[in-house]
């Protein structure tokens, strides 16, 4: 508590130098950027003025961690302009830059009146704390004045000393306030302002999310990896095995019928097993769109899709991975469903890039309508796109056509 308030009562006489210092930068940098403000020399002196405002705004901030908990952060963002022209206008259009000069103005009044009613506050009651000590040391003459009348006598003195030890710790109480409320007030000024945290706190969450997904993507591509490459792999080779072994069987006559039989049992499984790996992988990440991308992992799954699906894909470069898994298996899910329950003959799938930063991907079948949006299919897959920024949006009248189509922000 004692090293609290000595930290306290620090910052209130450093805060009077500071106070001097912000006083003059004030009145010498409104006074110069005034006078040249009608000169090419304007923009500079704006720079350098605000320059040292900074300067000095960044002291206040470092002060203000004598008796605040947590430090203050900078609010400025990084200068993106070229010219001195350019980077004035910016520096202008920032709240930080006005919340600086209102800060250094307000500043040394601010201090001298907080470090004056501390530094007087503590200093009476110090001095009536140690009255016994040197109330001795005045003159018979001046003991009856109206000023000294409660040290005249030895319980005055120690009834003034009592008082004083009572009211110090609500003295020191008080010089810690005043600290804490400048120091506070400096931190609101000084500090990032509440739209300007909250652009932070969203531009943070918005990398780590893609960075999650990214993640999560790659996971999923090296599962696949690890999926074809090993286990896959086992599976064909124990399947070529068992081949073998009927070869074999074949040649010791009727004897090996029953075992040929459970041979041929055990490679109808590790086939069935097989092909059900196979479509686990295709599930996870198909590797065609790893290698080749959405345009050919499309072609591909157009291909192999009973009904006639005309395709209008137009992607001048590669997407980001978890965009073109978000957009691949939308149209995956799309066409699987046309084939399940739409009774469609035909389908259409568009993907086409935008100026403004979006990627539109539309399916659209002949059938019957009637899609439930809020099926369990189309609910992973709303929840899966709303993950990149994207949206979802189904139209299915009863008698069709039906429409699903997604946007997403290229961004990502």
């Amino acid at each position: 508590m004692v090293e609290r308030t000595v930290r306290s009562l620090r910052y209130l006489l450093l805060g009077l130098a500071a106070g001097v210092g912000a006083l003059v930068t004030v009145v010498a940098g409104v006074t110069g950027c005034a006078v040249l403000a009608v000169t090419h020399l304007g923009a500079p002196a704006f720079l350098a003025t605000t320059a040292v405002a900074r300067r000095l705004a960044g002291l206040e901030r470092r002060r203000a961690g004598l008796v605040l908990p947590d430090a203050v952060p900078a609010p400025y963002p990084p200068t993106e302009a070229d010219t001195v022209l350019a980077r004035a206008r910016q520096r202008a259009a920032h709240p930080a830059t006005w919340r600086d000069a209102a800060w250094l103005t307000i500043l040394f009044p601010l201090a001298l009146v907080c470090a004056v009613v501390a530094v007087v506050a503590l200093a009476v009651d110090l001095a009536a704390l140690t009255s016994p000590a040197w109330a001795w040391a005045l003159p018979p003459a001046r003991r009856g004045d109206l000023g000294f009348i409660t040290v005249t006598t030895l319980p005055r003195r120690a009834l003034t000393a009592l008082a004083a030890l009572v009211a110090l710790p609500v003295l020191a109480r008080l010089v810690r306030a005043l600290a804490t409320g400048q120091a506070s007030l400096a931190a609101g000024l000084l500090g990032p302002g509440r739209t300007q945290r909250l652009t932070e706190r969203t531009d943070h969450l918005a990398r780590t999310r893609s960075r999650a997904i990214d993640a999560q993507a790659a996971e999923l591509r090296r599962i696949e990896r690890d999926l074809h490459d090993g286990a896959q792999a086992r599976i064909v080779a124990l399947g070529m095995t068992l081949a073998l072994a009927e070869r074999r069987l074949k040649a010791l006559g009727p004897a090996a019928a029953q075992a040929r039989a459970d041979l041929a049992a055990a490679r109808a499984e590790v086939n069935t097993a097989l092909d059900e790996l196979r479509h686990l992988v295709r599930g996870i990440h198909p590797p065609i769109l790893t290698d080749r991308g959405l345009d050919g992992a499309l072609t591909a799954l157009l291909a192999d899709h009973p009904l006639p699906v005309t395709s209008d894909v137009r992607l001048p470069h590669r997407l980001a991975p978890a965009l073109e898994a978000a957009a691949y298996f939308l149209i995956a899910e799309a066409l699987t469903n046309i084939t399940k329950h739409a009774h469609a003959t035909t389908a259409t799938v568009t993907v086409h890039p935008h100026a403004d930063g979006t990627l539109t991907v539309t399916v659209t079948d002949d059938g019957r309508g009637g899609a439930d949006p809020d099926g369990p299919g189309l609910t992973g897959l709303r929840r899966r796109i709303e993950a990149l920024d994207g949206t979802l949006a189904l139209t299915s009248p009863t008698g069709g056509p039906t429409t699903v189509h997604a946007e997403f922000p290229c961004a990502l």
